[in-house]
């Protein structure tokens, strides 16, 4: 019997998922136990697998991406570009968003008062400044670092660790990079093994959602979602388009390529899930490894394109909600913030309703309207983790056009992955 690929185990998941979901929901004497019990279990235990091997395959991954490079002064070379495109690229995105809130307007005329989510708690911190932020990030401890998933912290040391690896006699860094690159290549076979679960994880995440909060609870922030989505969509086909279409490559042709990855970002709403098959379909495609090595985890913490639209929406969202005027400079200096406290975020779901409150918080404006958002805000987690792969999937193509790194036409042949595999 032929095997079922499992893109299309993760949707039947996803589907059966969404049905188990409105049955308990519509069976409330069932429902709180089922979700607790059962389906919310099943979608953390393919979380927490994942987050289990993301640390080690950054930390590997980031030190080969710059031991393998040559020298420190290349690795710098392309860190620099990495950041400016980041930064500008998400910039941009913050600006969109803010934009497409202001156009389309979806906290006005919103009916707050059927929304039961308000009780939601917010944990929030201080606003740091730019150093404290800096400080926060280098470790104490490297391996309570990762225990603790703190991704920029790991690749702080990961980078340090890679440039002095670099700056060792080869006869020396050669077989501790032999030793790394083992335990890279162990780690994205555990992949392989924990995605056999990937359709399980899918329907006990989509499961849950739907049997606590069920379809009516949307209604009333409907125009936010639209809004959100219609904002990602446009960024994906008309900024990324253009990106593609200055470096040579179709954006149809890449979403195409890594659709399998896409459905799965849209299905787990957690981009750590797919980043060792994301890199690996990259090195397939023709990108060099030390590229992708290093500009994929580094995109992770710094390239999230989705979650800084939502930013720009939901910020603007909760002003309209409670009939707060922004002024267009107070606007400038959000998307100052916004470009700051957006870096960093983990590759779990759920990370940028924090960041949200973050933001919120240094422009004065209520913090209970995240409260509002964090109950639809699995729905839009989707779309914007989505956009989030598909921006970390572009990336490595740009750094490899500025650094002059042709892709290997070995394998720029080999653009359809075969359809059994993920």
């Amino acid at each position: 019997m032929k095997r079922i690929p499992l893109v299309w185990q993760i949707i039947a998941g996803l589907l059966l998922g969404v049905l188990v979901g409105w049955y308990f929901n519509t069976h409330p004497q069932y429902q709180s136990w089922v979700s607790a019990e059962i389906l919310k279990p099943l979608g953390d235990i393919f979380i927490k697998m994942m987050k289990m091997v993301v640390v080690p395959i950054v930390f590997c991954c980031m030190i080969l991406g710059i031991a393998g490079g040559g020298d420190n002064k290349s690795f710098g070379r392309m860190g620099l570009k990495s950041l400016g495109y980041f930064f500008a690229i998400t910039g941009l995105a913050i600006v969109m968003g803010l934009c497409f809130a202001n156009i389309f307007e979806p906290g006005t005329g919103t009916d707050i008062s059927g929304i039961t989510h308000s009780t939601a708690s917010i944990t929030m911190e201080p606003s740091k400044g730019a150093l404290v932020i800096v400080q926060n990030i280098v470790p104490d401890n490297v391996f309570v670092a990762m225990s603790e998933a703190k991704l920029l912290s790991v690749l702080f040391f990961a980078v340090l660790f890679g440039m002095a690896l670099n700056s060792l006699p080869r006869e020396k860094s050669a077989p501790v990079v032999a030793v790394v690159q083992g335990i890279s290549d162990a780690m994205f076979k555990v992949v392989s093994i924990v995605m056999a679960y990937a359709p399980i994880g899918v329907f006990g995440m989509i499961g849950a959602t739907v049997a606590t909060f069920g379809f009516a609870s949307l209604l009333p922030l409907l125009k936010l979602i639209g809004v959100v989505y219609l904002a990602l969509i446009v960024f994906a086909l008309v900024v990324l388009g253009g990106i593609c279409y200055l470096i040579g490559e179709n954006i149809f042709k890449l979403i195409k390529y890594f659709r399998n990855e896409l459905i799965l970002a849209f299905s787990s709403a957690a981009s750590a899930a797919v980043m060792p098959q994301l890199m690996s379909k990259l090195e397939s495609y023709g990108v060099a490894r030390r590229i992708v090595s290093f500009v994929v985890p580094v995109g992770y913490a710094f390239n999230l394109d989705g979650a800084s639209i939502f930013l720009g929406v939901a910020t603007i969202f909760v002003a309209q909600l409670y009939g707060i005027d922004l002024s267009l400079s107070q606007q400038i200096l959000l998307v100052v913030t916004m470009v700051l406290t957006s870096k960093g975020a983990a590759g779990v779901p759920g990370f940028a309703i924090i960041i949200l409150s973050a933001t919120l918080a240094s422009a004065g404006l209520p913090l209970e309207g995240v409260a509002l958002i964090a109950g639809i805000f699995r729905i839009i987690d989707s779309g914007t983790t989505t956009l989030n792969v598909l921006g970390n999937a572009i990336a490595p193509l740009v750094i490899a056009k500025w650094e002059k790194a042709a892709l290997e036409p070995s394998r720029v042949d080999r653009v359809t992955p075969s359809p059994s595999t993920i």
